[in-house]
Parts: structure tokens; C-alpha cells; sequence
């Protein structure tokens, strides 16, 4: 599928030259891929030309470096392992890898900031978002590396949130622009995350402080169970690019974001106040169904989907392209690493 809008003008291919040894292959489809003309370490070469990668992301919003070679913790490496990847993140991410605070998706850390990207079932879609867009700081930066990729589906899709701007009515855009969003998250009654899982620790008092500091609501319902609420921008401007972009979780935390049949069963069981994941328009006013049917089509309107292969990276600007993972048979093993920090608030919308 080809997109495009904002973000989405043909791709053109950048001439090798010193600055690289790598050759960006011309693509209509999002995100730009780059492959080595000679086999290049690429943790170094990112280091040596982060400006050449900030300059792709601002145009492309991602970036899949295919072919390269790594550095393990015996030397040159041609596979990829969680060693090998921390060592590719301190060149791809323009920063030092970031704690996984208010974490909604299961994780396991692998090496120092190295996190398989989620541990959520096999045959279960992961609708796309920005990475932790319910913080009140978020990370700028993603970076996902394939250790092993899935014998059938699986990809991580992509999709420019540019573009998903563009294809939403302008009356939805309009009302989330002037209400926020409003996300209610319920821990511990025995779906997702615990309260000690999400936030790290085994500490009401830690979790209370945390909370005060960035503005979310909390009420303990009992010793186990939390429930918190806080209002984010739904909209954005990026801070190098001044383009405006749908950078949320609505249609994560939505009745979307979840298969019908498992969020029919946790209604069910649990009734739709207590769902461990919920939204609303910040005003408290509840989103309606025709709403959530244009946000979850505007996403796939802006959708494209590669498959992994052993040894990719893909680096993602987390305000410009949301992610999500498709079902998939056999192993996979894809990590993530992220770093930088953006307050919505402090950029006008």
C-alpha cells in the first residue's frame, strides 16, 4: 500500500559520498531504505553521520538500515543479539537509551535499554500509536532491530502520522484539538499490568510521588488495584519540522485497539469502567463510535507494512510515525531501544 500527504512525497535517492558508503534506495513507500555499498558497522557509521539520519527522519519519519554489520561482545558481529543492539542504539538514537516508565505493553529488558518489543500473544495485532504518547514526556526517538523475524507475518507496520491528519475529518480533528485527551488506566484487576509492573516499583508512595509530578490522577480502589487518570494534547507541532501531527493513543486505548471478541469478553467481565485501558475526550466526554471508525480508518488509509528480516533496524521518529505489530506464527524476536524526550505542551498546536 502506498500512501500519501505530508511526509509522503516521492522518495529521492541520496548519492553515496563520504558521509556514508550507503546507498538510500528511491521508494514511494514509507521508510526509507538504506543498505551499505560495502559492509559497514552500524553503530559507527550512524554515530559519524547523525545529521545525514536526523535529515531522513524530519523527511521520511523512518528509516530501515538492511545489510549492515554489528559489534558484539567478542568484535565484529554479523548477527544481531541484545549486546550487538545496545551498541547500534548509541549510534541510531542521537541519545542515551530511556527508562520504559508507565508502561502499558509487557516487556522483558535484555541488555542496559535493550527491551523485546512486546510480549503481548502471537495472534494478537498491536493497533499503532506513538511509543508512551499518554506521557506527559515522550521519546522522540525509536529504534527496533530483528534478531528473528516471524516464518509467517509479523511485521511492525508503519504509518505517518502527517497523514493520518490528513485523512481525518476536520470537525474530529477540531474537537480533539480544543479537548485533549483524557486516559484512564486500571491496574490490577487481574488484566495487563500491575501498578508495580507499569511503574516500577512496589512503592504507593513512589507511584503517588511519580504521579503528583506528572500530572496524573491517582485512586486507590484497594492495596492491588489503581486507577489513574490524565489529560494529554491529542495534536502536536514537531519541534524541527513545525508540521502538525495526530500523536496520541486513541486508537490504541479505544474499542479498536483491542480484537472484538477479547474486548467483548473483558466487558463482560470486568464492565467497561474497570477496562485496564480506556479514553475519552478530555473534558471526560466520551468519543463517539463514528469517531473511533474515522480514527481507525484514517490509520489504515496511512498504513504500510514490510516484512523483517534478520539483521534489519528500523529507527523511527515517534512524534512523526505511529507503530504496531501484526499476528504472526513461529519465533520472533524483534527489540526496541528509545531515547529523547518531547512535552507536547511546550510546542504550541
Amino acid at each position: 500500500m502506498t500512501a500519501r500527504g505530508p511526509g509522503a512525497a516521492r522518495r529521492r535517492t541520496v548519492g553515496t559520498d563520504t558521509a556514508g558508503w550507503v546507498t538510500p534506495v528511491s521508494d514511494d513507500r514509507l521508510p526509507l531504505r538504506v543498505e551499505p555499498v560495502v559492509g559497514l558497522d552500524l553503530a559507527g557509521w550512524a554515530r559519524d553521520n547523525a545529521a545525514t539520519v536526523d535529515g531522513w527522519l524530519d523527511r521520511h519519519g523512518a528509516v530501515l538500515f538492511s545489510g549492515f554489520t554489528f559489534t558484539g561482545a567478542g568484535g565484529p558481529a554479523p548477527e544481531l543479539d541484545p549486546v550487538a543492539f545496545a551498541g547500534v542504539l548509541d549510534g541510531v538514537l542521537g541519545g542515551t537509551p530511556a527508562a520504559y516508565m508507565e508502561r502499558s505493553s509487557p516487556r522483558r529488558e535484555l541488555a542496559r535499554g535493550v527491551f523485546t518489543s512486546t510480549e503481548q500473544p502471537a495472534d494478537q495485532p498491536i493497533f499503532l500509536h506513538n511509543e508512551n504518547a499518554y506521557q506527559r514526556s515522550l521519546p522522540t526517538r525509536l529504534a527496533f532491530g530483528c534478531v528473528v523475524a516471524a516464518t509467517s507475518a509479523g511485521a511492525t507496520p508503519l504509518a505517518d502520522c502527517r497523514q493520518v491528519l490528513d485523512h481525518l475529518p476536520s470537525a474530529v480533528v477540531d474537537r480533539f484539538r480544543s479537548a485533549g485527551v483524557r486516559y484512564t488506566r486500571v491496574f490490577g484487576n487481574g488484566v495487563g499490568l500491575s501498578w508495580q509492573e507499569s511503574f516500577g516499583t512496589d512503592d504507593p508512595q513512589e507511584v503517588e510521588r511519580y504521579c503528583a509530578a506528572e500530572d496524573i490522577a491517582t485512586s486507590w480502589r484497594s492495596a492491588d488495584v489503581l486507577r489513574t487518570e490524565q489529560v494529554r494534547p491529542a495534536l502536536s507541532e514537531h519541534p524541527r519540522t513545525g508540521e502538525e501531527v495526530w500523536l496520541n493513543h486513541v486508537g490504541l486505548f479505544g474499542p479498536h485497539g483491542t480484537p472484538p471478541a477479547v474486548r467483548a469478553a473483558l466487558v463482560d467481565r470486568l464492565g467497561a469502567e474497570n477496562l485496564p485501558l480506556q479514553v475519552s475526550y478530555g473534558d471526560g466526554a466520551p468519543i463517539e463510535d463514528d469517531v473511533h471508525a474515522h480514527i481507525r480508518d484514517a490509520y489504515a488509509a496511512a498504513t504500510v507494512a514490510r516484512p523483517w528480516r534478520a539483521g534489519d533496524v528500523l529507527v523511527v521518529d515517534n512524534l512523526l510515525v505511529a507503530h504496531g505489530r501484526e499476528p504472526f506464527e513461529g519465533d520472533r524476536l524483534v527489540l526496541v531501544g528509545m531515547a529523547g524526550q518531547f512535552q507536547p505542551e511546550s510546542v504550541a498546536a
